[in-house]
């Protein structure tokens, strides 16, 4: 078995919504607009990709019934289709749809990136916070 290095970061000095370093969100799968497993972002993001939420049956479900299938394989991108517990940088504003819909799944605080208080609240992230 072999180790791949850890992807390099876009911004070190990215910052997370608690003011603090922004530490990865997965590697496995690797996630992030960058795929370097952070929910970095910059100026070709136009999605905003900086929650780190942890995927649900439920946000899945509602993803795909969205347009965002997440849930499906895409062996071509290299893409094995994500399944409840895995962690993913998902866009700031199709996790506030999901909230609006009531189905908003969990967030690592420490992985989402500072950019998301433009269209979230810090108060509305910390209710919806992984333990």
């Amino acid at each position: 078995m072999t180790t791949q290095p850890a992807p390099t970061r876009y911004d070190e000095t990215a910052r997370n919504v608690l003011g603090g370093e922004l530490i990865p969100c997965s590697l496995d799968p690797v996630t992030g607009f960058y795929r370097n497993g952070c929910c970095e972002t910059g100026p070709h993001d136009l999605g905003l990709h900086t929650v780190c939420a942890v995927m649900t049956e439920e946000f899945l479900a509602f993803s795909k019934s969205t347009g965002n299938d997440l849930s499906t394989p895409r062996p071509e991108f290299a893409f094995r289709g994500l399944k409840p517990g895995d962690r993913w940088c998902l866009c700031a504003g199709r996790w506030r749809e999901a909230l609006d819909a009531g189905m908003a799944p969990q967030v690592i605080l420490e992985a989402t990136h500072e950019e998301t208080l433009a269209i979230v609240s810090l108060g509305v992230l910390k209710d919806h916070a992984a333990v």
